[in-house]
């Protein structure tokens, strides 16, 4: 196992203490929606990082992360992609974490983004991942903070 992650950006990393939630996307082109996240775990008050990692291309630094977030003090991970959106599922799958999905259209996207929409909600038992609506990554970040709110137990604040 690789000690670091060679991750493609390092776009963000806010607070001096650790992250709490790690905002990760298949592609650079996905930062401008993927910052809706940033700006509200920024406005809440939660650290968190945004970078940008391949589930395709580098499946292995994906495995990494997923698999180190928790020991570097991550709570909650939110992925967006789009296309086959595999990012969110791999990442679950090499952790114990919550992970939220975000499902990107794009220029390429079928039928405006209902394949990245069933490439994340359609999962395997055993593998969760929590879905949010199509290009909403602010809605993802409200659900991280509420999980990290609840301390893992119910019932979640509302705001």
């Amino acid at each position: 196992m690789t000690a670091e992650p060679q991750l493609a950006v390092v776009a963000e990393q806010t607070g001096e203490s650790p992250p709490l939630v790690g905002v990760v996307m298949g592609s650079a082109s996905d930062m401008d929606t993927m910052e809706a996240a940033g700006r509200e775990l920024g406005e809440r008050g939660i650290t968190h990082e945004l970078l940008v990692m391949s589930a395709h291309r580098e499946p292995d630094t994906v495995a990494d992360y997923a698999k180190q977030a928790r020991a570097r003090g991550l709570r909650v991970l939110i992925a967006g992609a789009g296309l086959s959106a595999a990012l969110p599922g791999v990442l679950a799958a090499h952790t114990d974490l919550p992970v939220i999905g975000v499902p990107l259209s794009s220029r390429l996207s079928a039928a405006g983004g209902l394949d990245a929409i069933l490439s994340v909600v359609q999962m395997p038992p055993g593998v969760p991942v929590a879905a949010v609506g199509l290009d909403n990554a602010r809605n993802a970040a409200i659900l991280a903070a509420r999980i990290i709110d609840s301390g893992g137990g119910w019932p979640l604040s509302v705001a």
